[in-house]
């Protein structure tokens, strides 16, 4: 097996930034079950240098598809999280819309 150079940046991408971004917004926009994914996607990002630079390439690739993954996992429960919170600002609206205009109608009787 080769061992690459000393120093030597992975050619396989961590997803780090991505992760960490997502946890933090899943973390305040629905609740910690949400961020789990993106938990576990910053643990397996940051095997990926680790894992090259002790010569285990194979090793990396898998991790760094294991990121992206759940990544994707968490970018998908957040997208999921957000359209949910919208549908219930508009249910919201409109249920208080309706009532709003049921109290105009009892009162004009």
């Amino acid at each position: 097996m080769n061992q690459p150079a000393v120093g030597a940046k992975s050619p396989y991408p961590n997803y780090l930034v991505w992760s960490i971004i997502v946890t933090v917004i899943a973390f305040c926009a629905c609740c910690g079950v949400g961020a789990i994914p993106g938990v576990v996607s910053i643990v397996y990002g940051a095997q990926v240098d680790s894992k090259f630079a002790a010569g285990d390439e194979a090793g990396a690739a898998q991790a760094s598809a294991n990121a992206r993954t759940w990544a994707w996992v968490c970018t998908a429960l957040v997208g999921l999280a957000v359209v949910m919170q919208v549908l219930g600002l508009f249910v919201e609206g409109m249920a208080s819309g309706v009532d709003m205009l049921f109290d105009q109608a009892r009162q004009r009787r």
